[in-house]
């Protein structure tokens, strides 16, 4: 945070000079560091940032991004916001193994060159057996260390809380993002979840485990006679017929709808937003107070 801070502010410093290419280059740094900070998002709203990070970002992206390193050598880790991953880079695995007296705790070895070495010494076979054993457990050891802290990382950049997850009862619970409703008995996977608990001090519990899935239209389907009840049917009417072949119906209202319904307005920022609620509501406040 601290770094994508300092890169951030010459960044702004870059802008103001009118020297675009490098100022491009430190958005694109902070961008890739730390996508959801707020100093960021913001100064991402001011005309002309947005389209500079773009095109940078393009430019950088050509021959299968052969010359991002250039942009990312600098950074501990790098976040994939669209992809929603995270990849440790050396400096980052140089500052973790600094506290960490074994060197290469996180350096993943050649295992396939480690086994062939194995196979051309003069060993036994039972001798060979079990150093490949070690080499297989200390590797697969070492994987899941990368993992794990791909996973806090994850939980510390890209999940916010009160917003993808609320704490409640010592319990992370996840927040549906399309409906925001709590999702209750709802767990990330693949150790998300109990990253998140970490992050959060509450207790860890046992990971899951999928042994099958299945997609909600397959699952409906199953249903020798399906139907249902929902005031947004009739805008999805093509879609029930496309999938399910299910007619959509519309039941009149019991009293005419006195609902003024207006166009979707759409902010860049948080504040903008804000702003515009409280220009909404202090009329009627003031008439009301009258």
């Amino acid at each position: 945070r601290q770094l994508v801070t300092k890169k951030l502010s010459e960044a702004k410093k870059l802008f103001k000079e009118a020297k675009h290419e490098e100022a491009g280059k430190e958005v694109l740094r902070s961008f890739r560091g730390l996508p959801k900070n707020k100093a960021l998002i913001k100064f991402l709203s001011e005309q002309g940032v947005k389209q500079l990070l773009q095109k940078t970002e393009n430019q950088f992206m050509q021959e299968q991004g052969k010359h991002m390193h250039i942009i990312d050598d600098e950074l501990f880790f790098v976040i994939d916001e669209k992809a929603n991953s995270i990849e440790l880079k050396d400096k980052g695995l140089d500052l973790i193994s600094e506290q960490i007296e074994d060197k290469n705790f996180f350096i993943m070895p050649d295992l396939s060159l480690l086994l062939i070495e194995v196979d051309k010494s003069e060993a036994t076979d039972q001798e060979k057996a079990k150093q490949k054993d070690k080499i297989t457990q200390d590797y697969s050891q070492k994987v899941e260390r990368l993992h794990t802290m791909q996973q806090l990382l994850k939980a510390f950049t890209l999940f916010e809380k009160e917003v993808d997850y609320v704490v409640m009862e010592n319990a992370v619970k996840i927040v549906d993002e399309s409906t925001g409703r709590i999702m209750e008995g709802r767990r990330w996977s693949d150790g998300l979840h109990q990253a998140v608990e970490a992050k959060e001090s509450v207790e860890i519990q046992e990971s899951t485990q999928t042994h099958a899935s299945v997609t909600l239209q397959n699952y409906f389907r199953m249903y020798h006679k399906l139907s249902g009840m929902t005031g947004t049917a009739v805008t999805e009417s093509a879609e029930l017929w496309d999938i399910y072949k299910l007619d959509v119906i519309e039941i009149p209202t019991n009293k005419p709808i006195v609902r003024d319904d207006k166009q979707d307005k759409v902010y860049k920022t948080q504040r903008e937003k804000y702003n515009a609620v409280i220009e909404e509501v202090q009329p009627l406040l003031i008439f009301l107070n009258y």
